[in-house]
């Protein structure tokens, strides 16, 4: 039997009378990268939001780890094991890249709330921040500011802030957005890496990446996910030619 990490259950979620997504059921399986695609406005964003609990769904459960989760805050959510990123780079510019991954590690860990005692001195903190940053890239830049960096290398900087908490399951909405292809590249490989030792829900129109990266792909049209398979079934797949991927292939 596959080893199921979270599913939904004829997940819903209208604005308006504006249908995002209908009886929407994805099952992730542990340790996989499953890639959500499809066109602009299919409900994908909106489905991130559901999971990660700052979107309210109309009908329907979230099931992880076995437990339901479908009314769990997010912060709850969060420490329960569900991390997620942002289309929009959201880093701290005016501080260095440890100290928003210090600070991010911190949040989780609240064990370095002291008043007497700088942050900066924890060697916990300290630790897994330069960990982190080493393991995506960011060897280079722990003192550099984060405003100072590459769009692509913020990129890198906020999915490493993600992992501060040691997640069981990554929603990444888009973190290819806006990178070129250098650092589509690079944040593929530092993704692929990763492999195996998280669950990552992938949102994403790189479509190089989705097809280098995903285990498994689920494609979303008009709130519907359509077909769920390997990347081979989802490139062969004549209903998501037609939908989708005709457009982008």
């Amino acid at each position: 039997m596959p080893d199921i990490l979270l599913s939904t259950e004829n997940l819903c979620k209208s604005y308006a009378g504006l249908r995002a997504n209908h009886n929407l059921n994805l099952q992730l399986l542990r340790g996989e990268i499953h890639a959500l695609i499809g066109p602009n406005g299919a409900g994908k964003s909106t489905a991130v939001a559901q999971l990660s609990g700052e979107l309210a769904s109309d009908s329907g459960r979230i099931i992880f780890e076995g437990r339901d989760i479908t009314r769990m805050a997010v912060h709850a959510r969060a420490r329960a094991g569900v991390s997620r990123s942002f289309q929009v780079t959201s880093v701290f510019d005016e501080m260095s890249v440890l100290d928003n991954l210090a600070l991010a590690i911190q949040a989780h860990h609240g064990h370095s709330y002291r008043f007497w005692r700088a942050a900066k001195k924890d060697r916990f903190l300290n630790t897994q921040a330069n960990t982190l940053a080493d393991q995506f890239g960011l060897e280079q830049a722990h003192d550099l500011l984060a405003g100072t960096l590459a769009h692509g290398e913020k990129r890198q900087l906020e999915v490493a802030m993600t992992l501060a908490g040691n997640p069981s399951l990554l929603l990444l909405d888009e973190p290819m957005a806006g990178i070129g292809p250098g650092g589509s590249k690079k944040l593929t490989e530092l993704l692929d890496a990763l492999r195996g030792r998280y669950t990552v829900l992938l949102v994403e129109h790189d479509m190089d990446a989705v097809f280098a990266l995903a285990d498994r792909i689920s494609v979303l049209v008009y709130g519907e996910i359509i077909a769920t398979g390997s990347v081979d079934e989802i490139r062969r797949d004549k209903k998501v030619q037609q939908a989708y991927l005709g457009e982008v292939c």
